[in-house]
């Protein structure tokens, strides 16, 4: 079993910059593809930005240019760096992690979202 933790939501203003993280832990064989999602009140959870294990990245149209991801494979962290931030960003942002095992299975796994709210 893998969990996953993020920390750094919060509140900040339209212009500011907030910086989350995500840690696996449990039983860890390979974390593959590292990616975080937001869900805005009323609608579908999108993504915002994904890693895979060799640093190739894709961002959502909306976040190019003011959002970067990255991680650490030897913590199994993955971050991301939000500036810019617009009110329409305001959501709960979810980490999300595809995990292999010994037996070459992959497992999606998330975390419990952490709130992101950017005033005007």
């Amino acid at each position: 079993q893998v969990h996953l933790v993020e920390s750094g939501g919060g509140l900040v203003q339209a212009g500011g910059s907030l910086k989350l993280s995500c840690a696996a832990s449990g039983t860890i064989f390979r974390v593959n593809d590292m990616a975080w999602y937001r869900q805005a009140p009323g609608k579908q959870r999108e993504l915002v930005a994904s890693i895979t294990r060799g640093a190739n990245t894709k961002f959502a149209d909306s976040v190019k240019g003011r959002f970067s991801i990255s991680r650490d494979n030897n913590k199994n962290i993955v971050y991301l760096d939000m500036n810019s931030l617009k009110p329409d960003d305001t959501a709960v942002y979810y980490c999300n992690a595809i995990h292999s095992n010994n037996l070459g299975y992959s497992t999606a796994y998330w975390g419990q979202g952490t709130q992101v709210t950017v005033s005007s």
